[in-house]
């Protein structure tokens, strides 16, 4: 008996998160079109390159070449698919929901494609909307423009990807489960099957309506931001407690299985461009149906209070005029992205305060210094950031900082001050020639 061929696929919106999902695609077998209104990442895409930072990207696109193709017209994407994903911007607007302006212009566009178009298509939302989007004003956009009903020849659903930036291939290859907001079965199915070809192992599959799917979303990011901003509150308990040791307190929390591991690190804040927005926009929803979102608003507000607790952390230790040497800037490792970045945040504020620093990062440092214009000087080198630092603030995981030799911190006879907030250094290495603080240590 002969499998049925697999469902061709379009992807419109090329950037952060569409492009790697093409790739992945492609290389679980399906034929996959890209769409984009740029001409750059068309090209860049049909030229086998994107000009993207995210690990094992551009190597699946080179690797499958043969299935992947991009344009800039949205009539041959739809010819050339079965099914659509929507992944473009929905940025937030003044009250903190997020604007869905291009998926509507997306749906205007795709809609006129499918007029011309015979026979079954199944358009998915990928792009994270508000609860009451997808089956409002974006199903009323798609059925005016395509003149189709939702339902027997046109399928939508909403299934937004849980992936992190830096990660984003591999989160697409190995989901935890997988989220699926469906108009009817048929959609559903023909979602469900692609997935369960594209993951490399089958992860479990959650259908349901689209506002229990659109609540999901945001609610997974907002209890993620609670774990988050529950460790670093419990790491500014420590510091205050003489003997307290916040990594003991959440290892044995996160042995709770109520609780878990995951996220439980008392660090840094979070940032990036979806759990701060997702957090505003989780607590915006609630103020307009008149419920109560007081967790959510806590958990923006200690995130937000980390900047100055880290401020005010630097100031005991340190006096402004003080040279100091910031190492990572991008939100998390493996990431050009400083998007809400909290290194940025405290690069800026320490600089506002009359320290002099310099900042380094291996992939974000031209998109900080863009931010922080001449504030802060980029340092060439992380030998040579150390070198001429008189106070070290180790701000993002990047596994580049554990090389950093204890040679370098010497300072003839005395102790430099090192403030680790991703524990990337081992105290006892550089016992001899530096003083490094963990958040949360008790001290």
């Amino acid at each position: 008996m002969t499998a049925a061929p697999l469902p061709r696929v379009s992807v419109v919106g090329l950037g952060k998160l569409g492009a790697p999902l093409a790739a992945v695609l492609a290389s679980r077998g399906f034929t996959v079109i890209g769409h984009d209104v740029s001409k750059v990442l068309v090209d860049a895409l049909n030229a086998g390159k994107m000009p993207i930072v995210e690990p094992q990207l551009n190597e699946l696109i080179a690797a499958n070449r043969e299935r992947l193709s991009a344009t800039m017209d949205a009539n041959e994407a739809i010819q050339k698919s079965d099914a659509t994903f929507v992944i473009v911007p929905t940025p937030s607007d003044s009250t903190g929901f997020f604007s869905n302006r291009f998926v509507l212009q997306a749906m205007e566009t795709l809609g006129k494609a499918l007029r011309t178009k015979k026979g079954y298509h199944m358009i998915n939302i990928t792009s994270t909307v508000m609860p009451g989007s997808t089956g409002g004003e974006i199903k009323a956009a798609l059925e005016a423009a395509s003149g189709r009903k939702v339902g027997v020849d046109l399928g939508l659903c909403y299934n937004p990807e849980f992936i992190a930036l830096g990660s984003v291939v591999r989160d697409m290859l190995f989901p935890d489960s997988i989220l699926i907001g469906e108009s009817d079965t048929k959609a559903g199915d023909v979602l469900q099957t692609i997935y369960l070809q594209m993951c490399e192992k089958k992860p479990p599959v959650q259908r349901m309506n689209f506002v229990n799917a659109e609540l999901t979303k945001i609610s997974v990011n907002t209890y993620v931001t609670t774990k988050i901003s529950y460790a670093n509150m419990l790491a500014d308990i420590c510091d205050r407690l003489p003997g307290a040791d916040v990594d003991a307190v959440t290892k044995a929390l996160g042995a709770d299985t109520r609780i878990g591991p995951k996220y439980l690190k008392g660090a840094m804040g979070y940032g990036g461009p979806c759990f701060p927005r997702d957090n505003v926009a989780f607590a915006a929803l609630a103020r307009k149906i008149g419920a109560r979102a007081d967790v959510a608003e806590a958990t923006d507000r200690i995130n937000n209070h980390q900047i100055d607790r880290l401020a005010a952390l630097v100031a005991k230790f340190a006096k402004p005029g003080t040279r100091i040497a910031l190492l990572g800037l991008s939100y998390k490792p493996q990431t050009p992205v400083v998007e809400e970045s909290h290194s940025v945040k405290l690069a800026a504020r320490l600089a506002d305060a009359g320290y002099v620093v310099t900042v380094h990062d291996p992939l974000a440092q031209d998109a900080a210094l863009a931010v922080l214009g001449d504030k802060v000087v980029g340092a060439s080198s992380i030998e040579g950031a150390v070198r001429e630092c008189d106070m070290l603030i180790v701000a993002t995981g990047w596994p580049e900082y554990k090389a950093i030799e204890p040679t370098w911190c010497k300072r003839n006879g005395q102790s430099l001050t090192v403030l680790d907030l991703w524990r990337t250094l081992p105290a006892d290495k550089f016992a001899d020639v530096a003083d490094i603080l963990y958040l949360g240590s008790g001290r």
